[in-house]
This record gives C-alpha cells, sequence and structure tokens, in this order.
C-alpha cells in the first residue's frame, strides 16, 4: 500500500476480518484488490469507468440488508465488508448462470475457449449445469468488418467495448440497442461493422472483450487471446495529458 499523502484523508476498515487501511475516495473493489483480496467482476476493467452492469462484484456490508456492488461503491471509515458467503456464491452463481442461458454460448466450437472470462468464471464458481431454460435465440454474426467480427451470440453486454471505443480511442463508434434482453451492440446507426466511417479498426474492443463476442477474424477455436494491460498506461497518458 503506497502512503497516504498529507492532503488525502486515510481511513480505515474491515474486509473479511481483515483491518485494512485506504484513502478516501476508493472503491471496496479497488482496495480488495490492492491488497490481494478477490471480487469477481466480468464488466469492470482498470482503466475504463464503472459501470456496474454485471453484478457479480457484489457484497456484504454489516448493518445493511442489501447487497452492494463493489466496483461503485467507496469505502467509508469503520466500514465491515464480507466478499464470501453462501449467500454471494449462489447470488454469483446465479448470474452467470443467466448469461449462459440467455445467448447461445457453446464453449467447445469457441475461438476464445480456454481463454474465455465467463468460461473461467463458471469454473471458478464451481457451475457444472444450467438451472434455467436456455432462451436460443436467434442472432446474427457481423462479419462486415476486414479484420474483425462481432458474434452477437456471445455477447454478455458487459459494455466493455462500447467504453474503450468511446473512453480511449475516441471513436464512439460502438454503442447499445434495444432494452433489457433485446438489447446489442451496434455500429454508429446501427449498420454493418464493415461500413462504418468511425471505427478506425484499432482493435481495443476486441483486447478488452471478455468472451469470443468480438474476435479477430481467422482465429481458429481456441486460438483467441486478449490483452488488456494497455488500457491503464492508456489511461494514465491521457490524465497527464489532460
Amino acid at each position: 500500500m503506497s502512503a497516504v499523502t498529507s492532503t488525502t484523508q486515510s481511513i480505515t476498515l474491515t474486509i473479511d476480518d481483515k483491518a485494512i487501511s485506504c484513502r478516501s475516495g476508493e472503491t471496496i473493489l479497488q482496495v480488495a484488490r490492492e491488497n490481494n483480496i478477490d471480487i469477481p467482476t466480468l464488466c469492470y476493467l482498470e482503466g475504463l469507468t464503472v459501470w456496474g452492469g454485471c453484478r457479480l462484484c457484489m457484497v456484504e456490508i454489516a448493518a445493511s440488508p442489501k447487497l452492494h456492488a463493489a466496483c461503485a461503491t467507496e469505502c467509508t471509515e469503520g466500514m465491515t465488508v464480507r466478499t464470501t458467503s453462501p449467500r454471494l456464491k449462489q447470488y454469483r452463481k446465479m448470474i452467470v448462470e443467466m448469461l449462459f442461458a440467455e445467448r447461445n454460448h457453446v464453449c467447445s466450437v469457441c475461438v476464445s475457449n480456454g481463454h474465455c472470462e465467463l468460461q473461467n468464471m463458471a469454473t471458478k464458481l464451481e457451475i457444472d449445469h444450467v438451472r434455467f431454460p436456455y432462451r436460443f435465440p436467434h442472432l446474427a454474426v457481423d462479419n462486415s468488418h476486414d479484420y474483425m467480427r462481432l458474434d452477437h451470440n456471445r455477447c454478455i453486454l458487459c459494455l466493455r467495448c462500447v467504453r474503450v471505443c468511446g473512453e480511449i480511442e475516441g471513436a464512439h463508434t460502438k454503442d447499445v440497442k434495444g432494452r433489457g434482453v433485446l438489447s446489442a451492440i451496434i455500429h454508429d446507426l446501427d449498420e454493418p461493422w464493415g461500413d462504418s466511417q468511425t471505427c478506425t479498426g484499432c482493435g481495443k474492443c476486441v483486447n478488452v472483450c471478455p468472451t469470443g463476442a468480438l474476435t479477430h477474424r481467422g482465429t481458429a477455436v481456441g486460438e483467441m487471446t486478449k490483452k488488456t494491460e494497455f488500457l491503464p498506461y492508456l489511461t494514465l497518458m491521457r490524465e497527464v495529458k489532460l
């Protein structure tokens, strides 16, 4: 833990029975990760704004009957946090099972098989079956781009791609249409990706995608890997310039 400057207030809280000091303004998720306490996430990614959509990072806070999103909840003096419990485990399992049931995730034929955050999360939570009926929606695959592909069947609507396109690349090519289970990633005014006049072809969206929804064309089963290490660096450089 880095030293707290004189202009920053230091606060103390307890996470999983461990007393921890942190800076005011830090979130529970930030402090937990700084202290090697694992809290699962799918939509959160360092370097992007907090969205709080996946709800996997929910934690228990003493004296509060509801669960709280660790990525969006700032630490307060004397706060007592529990990141693991039977209640939280069942809640997280339910979320991941619903993500699998909502669209068409067939890991055995996916180019991201073995490199997928959703797949890894299911393994971590010991999910060996899905208790909810599969929707099996008829979703398209956008192969119109020369170098990249969007498979709506594998999208979990984490919006990492939308945020990195707008916040880091500055292109604002991607957005979301529809509501609820009918939501879908679109390009510009809902046109084929390959026809976009704003896409720079940088590939940042592909690298931040946690599943096989955004991939490079020409990759075979299990070949697609992602790199996200560039995000904190690019974010820092943007802050320095500002």
